[in-house]
């Protein structure tokens, strides 16, 4: 992980250079997944279906640097967008880091692998299915463990 501060993920988000703020995220998928907003409250649930460039087994995205040529409203997260962003989980590190929290336990740049997040339940690979094949977004609302 060349031109990375140490601890840099102690640092507030604003002081991260763009390589910093890719290498915070914890790459759980949730954000990746599709959303259902209800018309009247603005409540928005969850679902399982995600997009249809995730890896629904490693929770990784297969085309990240030309993400937008296939989903035009797929978010670039900035410190900026992040502040208007309420549908993130609370573990997601942004999240975390934006409220002062400290990176959960499991977060790669503590343990040195991802395997831990999936251990702890904290990504979706393996427990999502493509938007190509879910059919309607209602059946597939649901109640992910922060």
């Amino acid at each position: 992980m060349a031109d990375l501060r140490a601890r840099f993920w102690e640092l507030e988000l604003e002081e991260l250079s763009r390589a910093e703020w890719e290498a915070l995220c914890d790459g759980c998928g949730r954000c990746c997944l599709n959303k259902l907003e209800d018309e009247d409250t603005g409540e928005i649930v969850e679902t399982n279906v995600a997009c249809k460039l995730l890896d629904t087994g490693t929770a990784q995205c297969r085309d990240y640097r030309h993400r937008k040529a296939f989903v035009p409203d797929c978010l670039r997260l900035t410190p900026r967008l992040l502040k208007d962003i309420h549908w993130l989980p609370a573990t997601c590190a942004y999240v975390r880091r934006a409220e002062g929290k400290p990176l959960p336990d499991w977060h790669h740049l503590l343990t040195g692998s991802r395997d831990a997040m999936v251990e702890a339940g904290a990504s979706v690979a393996g427990r999502c299915i493509s938007e190509t094949v879910a059919g309607p977004l209602e059946h597939h609302v649901v109640e992910w463990d922060d």
